[in-house]
């Protein structure tokens, strides 16, 4: 017979069962986040369109339904971002489980913090990143070229950056998890240094919805800079070695 049996498979396929509880709690909080903004969805659309508007352009659509599925899109995105805590509180009790018992205070900060620099990567995309984006790729129109934006591409290109953004801003936090339960050391992330710049371009290469280098700087230079701040971190909270097992984790105490 073989040593693997019916018993040994259980906790997988209850690992399995509780990821889908996770992920259905996870769905029903974006489902309230997305019906809070629905209510706001046209004025939050008007919003997002004033880094073209102000510039002296309007946005058009190009088929009848384009403007509500947009006003829908919004709606889902910014829900995402209201979500954000009971999401981030789900991804928690799906890994608390793998975690030591003196590790599992850490609930209520990382969704707090988790929840604080997705909406700051967000607030960064929108305030900082993209005005300056848009108006730089806006500066190469003229008397013979008028841009003509539809709206579904401009709430396109901001809603992927602002989520992009949001995610990039989750690497500090992520570094930071990874070094408390050993996996990585301040030490090891200083000597990859070079091969975290490099990713970082490769990132925002593949994460910006334009294939032109400045808008791929502009992701890569924060990325870079939170990787940083993820070493400082790694040494401020990090373990700097091997996870130790305790005495009552031992086989057989």
């Amino acid at each position: 017979m073989s040593r693997f049996s019916v018993d040994d498979k259980m906790p997988f396929m209850e690992h399995l069962g509780e990821l889908r509880t996770r992920i259905m709690r996870s769905l029903f909080w974006l489902l309230g986040g997305t019906l809070v903004a629905l209510f706001r969805a046209e004025q939050i659309t008007d919003y997002l369109a004033r880094p073209v508007t102000k510039l002296g352009y309007k946005l058009v659509f190009t088929a009848p339904a384009e403007a509500f599925w947009v006003q829908m899109k919004v709606a889902l995105i910014v829900g995402l971002f209201l979500a954000a805590p009971g999401i981030l509180w789900q991804v928690w009790a799906f890994i608390a489980p793998g975690l030591h018992q003196h590790e599992r205070k850490y609930a209520i900060p990382f969704v707090l913090i988790g929840s604080v620099m997705f909406l700051a990567g967000g607030a960064f995309s929108l305030f900082v990143v993209t005005p300056y984006a848009i108006a730089f790729l806006l500066s190469y129109a003229r008397e013979t070229l008028q841009p003509m934006i539809t709206l579904e591409n401009h709430i396109d290109f901001l809603l992927k950056f602002t989520l992009a953004f949001g995610a990039v801003f989750e690497l500090p936090l992520v570094i930071t998890l990874l070094a408390r339960m050993g996996v990585v050391t301040a030490k090891q992330l200083s000597k990859n240094r070079k091969y975290a710049i490099l990713g970082a371009f490769i990132a925002g290469a593949v994460l910006t919805p334009t294939p032109d280098a400045f808008n791929q700087t502009l992701m890569a230079g924060p990325l870079i800079l939170l990787y940083e701040v993820g070493i400082v971190c790694a040494r401020i909270f990090g373990r700097g070695t091997a996870p130790v097992v305790q005495p009552s984790e031992a086989p057989g105490g």
